[in-house]
């Protein structure tokens, strides 16, 4: 019997056309981790307001991104799927799922379970764990399987910010641009939580979520799953491969949604105080997605760089994410196998 792998990654809308992001917009904002208030405010909140105002404008940005095979995200979580399966060899069957939209969990799960899997390694592709993310998926998936008649043995792999290979990739990515020029600065830009979320995790050590206090390194081994903190101990162990200065990066998060206040600081106040700071050239990092997708090629590849440029800012460079990196797969391997505990904990920098 094998022993099943499934990858499961955020979603993609089936198409760039507005329905379809409409639908996917629905679907995915409408998960109560995500938009975590009562079921009666959020249900109006989504379905009359977010959704129908917001499809149309974000269809024309899906239009930038999307190939002629297709949605990135799903094209190389595909990619990623193949070649896993190929490390791995056929002792496992590997199953790609999307949190919302196609393929559905659902479908994957049933991918599995046709191959009568004796367990289930579940490897959200969310190198950080948040209640919205892999919190979300854990959800679903224990939702699904209790269902089944033969329940296998289901394991989670909950967050992997700190593994060797995925902090390695990262830099070498970064560092491929550093060879070719010299850049004023560096960014860590993250996607954005509500505060209140940080709040209701509930870390005892957990850091204050609104800004005033940064997450310091002595508590990181401790705030494993404060996602604020996961993010500054991702960005520190990236730029220490780098052999970067403290002073020559920043950490941020971007992608707000509505007006209450999410955890800072926010990215483009960032980009805003590098101009004034008279920075030139910007290298920008997005360490939350292993795969690029409208928040990184967009966002943070074109949106933020308009903003770079109207403040003074003349380069601003994207670094890809892992993609299909070799590399990365040999970290999902790694992960697959439970080589996770090989990871030293990490002291205080």
């Amino acid at each position: 019997m094998k022993k099943g792998v499934l990858l499961v990654n955020l979603g993609t809308p089936d198409s760039q056309k507005t329905p379809d992001v409409r639908k996917y917009l629905r679907e995915f904002l409408m998960d109560e981790r995500v938009i975590d208030i009562p079921f009666y405010k959020r249900w109006p909140l989504v379905n009359l307001i977010i959704a129908p105002f917001r499809a149309p404008k974000s269809a024309k940005e899906y239009e930038k991104v999307w190939t002629d095979k297709g949605s990135p995200l799903l094209l190389y979580g595909l990619e990623c799927k193949k070649l896993l399966q190929e490390k791995l060899g056929q002792e496992y069957a590997v199953a790609l799922g999307m949190r919302y939209q196609s393929p559905s969990i659902e479908s994957a799960l049933f991918e599995l379970r046709q191959q009568g899997v004796k367990e289930i390694v579940v490897l959200p592709l969310f190198p950080q764990y948040a209640s919205a993310t892999t919190g979300s998926v854990m959800q679903k998936v224990m939702e699904l399987v209790k269902n089944w008649q033969i329940v296998p043995d289901v394991s989670f792999v909950q967050h992997y910010h700190r593994h060797p290979l995925f902090i390695k990739t990262f830099a070498e990515l970064g560092n491929k641009y550093m060879r070719e020029r010299t850049y004023d600065h560096v960014i860590f830009s993250f996607h954005g939580l509500p505060q209140r979320q940080i709040v209701k995790a509930g870390i005892s050590t957990c850091c204050k979520a609104n800004g005033e206090t940064a997450c310091v390194n002595k508590m990181y081994g401790k705030n494993t799953f404060c996602y604020r903190s996961a993010c500054f101990e991702t960005a520190d162990l990236i730029a220490a491969e780098m052999k970067l200065d403290k002073k020559n990066y920043s950490v941020c998060f971007q992608s707000r949604l509505g007006k209450d206040p999410w955890i800072q600081p926010y990215t483009e106040d960032v980009i805003i105080d590098l101009g004034k700071q008279n920075k030139k050239s910007v290298l920008a990092f997005s360490p939350a997605f292993v795969a690029d997708c409208l928040e990184t090629t967009v966002e943070v590849g074109e949106e933020y760089k308009e903003i770079f440029e109207e403040n003074g800012g003349e380069h601003w460079q994207l670094v890809e994410s892992l993609n299909d990196h070799p590399q990365w797969i040999d970290c999902l391997s790694d992960l697959v196998k439970g080589n996770e505990s090989q990871v030293e904990e990490l002291n205080t920098y």
